[in-house]
């Protein structure tokens, strides 16, 4: 993949872009809550929280509970398969985050199902399974990804309200706040050159007081400037009235589009998780009337 291409098929797109959808794959499998989202050759890596016991009071820093869970790396074929459900976590830390392929390993950050706690961060190799624990941070590390090539790793915490740079042993090189605010990112794909893609959501109030609206967004983080270099905001909605970019993203692009791939929805929601690619024009400049698309 060619990743300036990418980043400039991001740019190229803004909250009017035209999104349309391509393909719908059901899941078959208890997928529980997932959470990331990577493709790897012949597979696709989906990361998941299994809740077997929610935690209490999770803002909360004196009476928090970790709960109880289990963390999962599903490995699937193309074609949605479940070939492999690897365990991951230690103790407390079961919540898995949004992960990323460097060329080598899928990362994937564990940690505990509360902010301002413990995470520990594992690769896994994708022909032998074998997962690694590569070092721990004190903090709850929602997303990771990792430069192959220099041996960086780069992360955002609960919310991407900071965000991190390590070697690949856990040495701390960066350690800096979010510029923005309009989306909490949760899962990330490394670009090159110091750039990560970055989809997430924000959940915001309505004035009836029903649930809230969510909001899901896509933003270039520059960690070699410390800067957003581009954000714009996602407003299509799967089934289950879940923003697309509620967790497990994923990226492709060829000379004519660019491929969103998402898998918005839990295993227990209506029609359970389905993974949905959508595809916008890479170089199309975009009227001033957005159009709403949802997943069918």
């Amino acid at each position: 993949m060619n990743s300036s291409a990418l980043v400039q098929g991001v740019k190229n797109q803004s909250r009017h872009a035209k999104w349309e959808l391509i393909q719908n794959i059901s899941l078959s499998f208890p997928t529980h809550h997932p959470q990331g989202l990577a493709y790897v050759g012949e597979y696709i890596f989906l990361s998941s929280v299994e809740v077997l016991e929610p935690p209490l009071n999770v803002f909360d820093p004196v009476n928090s509970t970790p709960g109880r869970g289990v963390g999962h790396m599903f490995v699937l074929d193309l074609d949605g398969k479940l070939l492999k459900d690897i365990i991951i976590g230690i103790g407390d830390m079961y919540h898995p985050g949004g992960i990323d392929f460097d060329g080598t390993n899928v990362w994937v950050p564990v940690g505990e199902y509360r902010p301002a706690a413990n995470s520990v961060m594992l690769s896994i190799d994708p022909k032998t399974f074998v997962v690694t624990e590569r070092f721990r941070v004190k903090d709850s590390i929602g997303w990771a990804v990792s430069d192959g090539e220099s041996g960086i790793v780069y992360g955002g915490n609960w919310g991407s309200r900071e965000f991190y740079t390590w070697g690949h042993d856990g040495a701390e090189r960066a350690h800096w706040c979010n510029p923005s605010s309009f989306i909490d990112y949760q899962d990330s794909q490394y670009v090159g050159n110091g750039l990560v893609i970055c989809s997430g959501i924000a959940v915001l109030a309505q004035p009836t007081g029903s649930i809230g609206y969510e909001l899901g967004g896509i933003a270039v983080v520059d960690f070699v400037n410390c800067r957003i270099i581009h954000e714009m905001p996602i407003q299509l909605f799967s089934l289950a009235g879940h923003v697309l970019t509620r967790n497990p993203f994923a990226l492709t692009c060829d000379l004519d589009y660019l491929y969103l791939h998402v898998a918005p929805d839990d295993g227990f929601d209506l029609n359970g998780t389905e993974l949905l690619t959508y595809r916008a024009k890479y170089a199309e400049k975009y009227g001033d009337v957005p159009e709403f698309h949802e997943a069918i």
